[in-house]
């Protein structure tokens, strides 16, 4: 994904191992430029920023990417319920701090929102400025699809799950081979238009490396996220971006953040999905950008 990679690992001061990657020599980072720290959301990985990542390259920014603890390279050991939004932004803050980072662009998407949030509350020094893509701070099951047929679904599928633990393993290992399971990801989260197929393809390919109990987890904690009472104290200067097709996260809940964030700004996309960064990553490139000039000033 960069031109040159200094990919490594971090242990926190719990113990838990975190796979980050850079496009720097962490022991020659320049303060003065900013670090665009990239945040993924659920089930997801940095390949949904894979136009975001070339491009800010191009520009001479430093970028810091890494995984949380249960996802991917980073450890999948122990209790997954240690897997908390508070958690990660622990983990996230003592990474930055080893690095030395002072100046920061946070770049959240979905899930990744709400962990951008979370840090910006606990750790406002880490972040100087953030972009929030696609996200919720109110339960996504209660609105997702503009309805809560999400919440009264869950609980069915999930006790079939534990009755039949064997067999959800294996459908979570393979349905990224099911060409009806790729359209219903495809045609739920995604512009059609604008994306290929091949993005949700591999998608749902680096969905099957996660563990099998990671969603339900991951659902549960976002449903008890209490972020919405902390929103007027983050004073940080916030670009929020949505897409004004996006089916799972309706565009009032944009404009929930903007209205409670104190330096909130708002910048929907025409015929943008879930996932705008993808769909228009020209646009949103170059959006990102500008806000940015102006941000980390």
């Amino acid at each position: 994904m960069f031109k040159e990679s200094f990919p490594n690992y971090f242990y926190t001061e719990e113990g838990i191992r975190l796979f980050y990657n850079t496009n720097f020599d962490p022991a020659k980072i320049d303060h003065d430029k900013p670090v665009v720290v990239f945040i993924y959301g659920l089930l997801c990985s940095n390949y949904h920023f894979k136009y975001q990542i070339p491009f800010f390259e191009e520009q001479g920014y430093q970028i810091l990417l890494h995984d949380y603890r249960f996802h991917f390279a980073s450890s999948q050991d122990g209790d997954i319920e240690t897997c908390s939004f508070e958690n990660i932004a622990l983990d996230l803050h003592q990474l930055i701090q080893s690095l030395g980072i002072k100046k920061t662009l946070f770049v959240g998407h979905s899930m990744g929102v709400n962990i951008c949030l979370e840090h910006a509350r606990r750790y406002p020094e880490d972040v100087t400025a953030q972009v929030l893509i696609s996200g919720t701070v109110v339960p996504p099951q209660d609105v997702m699809f503009d309805s809560n047929v999400v919440d009264i679904a869950m609980p069915i599928i999930e006790s079939i799950t534990k009755k039949f633990p064997e067999l959800y393993k294996a459908i979570w290992k393979n349905s990224f081979k099911n060409p009806v399971a790729q359209y219903a990801m495809f045609d739920g989260g995604f512009n059609k238009k604008q994306v290929e197929i091949e993005f949700v393809q591999l998608y749902m390919k680096k969905i099957s490396e996660l563990p099998e109990n990671l969603f339900f987890h991951l659902l549960k904690i976002m449903q008890e996220h209490d972020v919405i009472n902390h929103l007027e104290s983050i004073n940080t200067p916030t670009l929020i971006i949505g897409g004004d097709k996006d089916k799972i996260i309706p565009n009032y809940l944009q404009q929930i953040l903007m209205r409670n964030l104190p330096k909130g700004q708002l910048y929907i996309v025409k015929d943008g999905s879930h996932v705008p960064q993808a769909d228009f990553p020209d646009m949103i490139n170059h959006r990102i950008n500008q806000f940015t000039k102006k941000a980390l000033k």
